[in-house]
């Protein structure tokens, strides 16, 4: 990456530029061969004590030390559209939030907490989509305080890599001692390339209400009660796919499709690993584009761990890129 102006590496950064995406060059360590240096892109959370907190796209913070640094400069912010359809952090939020609904929740200024009874971090977890109306360390006093009533720990949601997210407030759950526990990757795609996959949908049937044998072939619970259901059913239109499998025994392949104006979100797409590479995952997804798409719907999304490589090689393979990086942060215990 180019810093240089005549020759000349170049320090264009200062502390009021907190909140901005920046390029920074600095020391990456010293030894024989002298001295080597490392670039680091991402949002400047914070310039305190000669230290700069910058969080990557992934989430990862790098704390800089300024007598370490050669050079820096802000650059643009990372746009909300790579590939596929114009999206923003704040519609995406909203729309997956829509997909798998808490089964109870509360307003904070501009915080919501949700709780599930424990059922998956996403509807038992903080999310926290603007100010909200108190000091941050009270917000999330009052956060623990609402789920420690409900015997759950405390997680809050946040995201990294898009215009408009949160890296600062990942800064700052990491100074109150919170930690980071699992990071997934939010993508994107075009809804019509999927639908047109060759795929045999022939097999694929589609219901309206999760069913017993679909729960049969869902690794996320054991015995579903009804707060699983709730989530699972929630969503404004939602879909559930089903492949049969052998006479008695649990499904060859499942998935789960929610539709939402131009949306259309696609979660719990889980194959019989005896099955796997059989084009099981695809006709899901296509048999369930397909239906997004007859109700109107035009855009793709999913959610996808970061380690997880066979559903992120299936979905590359479809079209899908990623938009930005969420993470549940818990609460530690002893931390205020």
């Amino acid at each position: 990456m180019e810093f240089t102006t005549g020759g000349r590496l170049v320090v264009r950064i200062t502390p009021q530029d907190q909140g901005k995406r920046v390029s920074v060059r600095h020391l990456a360590m010293t030894g024989e061969r002298g001295e080597k240096f490392t670039d680091t892109v991402g949002v400047l959370t914070s310039w305190d004590a000669g230290v700069l907190s910058i969080v990557r796209r992934n989430g990862e913070t790098v704390h800089v030390p300024e007598r370490e640094m050669v050079a820096g400069k802000v650059i643009p912010a990372e746009p909300a559209r790579r590939r596929g359809p114009a999206a923003t952090f704040q519609e995406l939020a909203l729309v997956s939030a829509r997909a798998w609904q808490p089964v109870e929740s509360e307003a904070l200024g501009g915080w919501t907490l949700r709780a599930a009874g424990g059922f998956t971090r996403r509807a038992n977890s903080v999310l926290p989509l603007g100010d909200p109306g108190m000091p941050l360390a009270d917000a999330l006093a009052y956060a623990r305080a609402w789920y420690s009533a409900r015997d759950l720990p405390t997680y809050v949601q946040t995201s990294t890599g898009a215009e408009g997210t949160q890296e600062g407030l990942c800064v700052d759950l990491e100074k109150f001692g919170w930690i980071r526990e699992v990071s997934a990757q939010l993508r994107i795609a075009a809804l019509a390339p999927i639908g047109d996959l060759d795929a045999d949908v022939s097999r694929v049937e589609l219901s309206r209400s999760v069913g017993s044998a679909w729960l049969g072939r869902y690794q996320r619970t054991g015995t579903p009660g009804p707060h699983v259901l709730k989530v699972l059913e929630s969503g404004p239109s939602t879909w559930f796919a089903t492949v049969a499998g052998e006479e008695g025994g649990a499904p060859a392949a499942i998935g789960r499709c929610v539709v939402d104006g131009r949306w259309a979100g696609f979660m719990a797409v889980e194959v019989d690993p005896a099955r796997r590479r059989a084009g099981l995952a695809t006709a899901v997804m296509t048999a369930l584009a397909r239906q997004a798409l007859a109700e109107g719907a035009s855009a793709a999304w999913l959610q996808v761990e970061a380690d997880n490589e066979g559903a992120r090689a299936l979905y590359d393979a479809q079209g899908f890129a990623t938009h930005h990086t969420y993470h549940h942060f818990r609460h530690g215990p002893g931390r205020p």
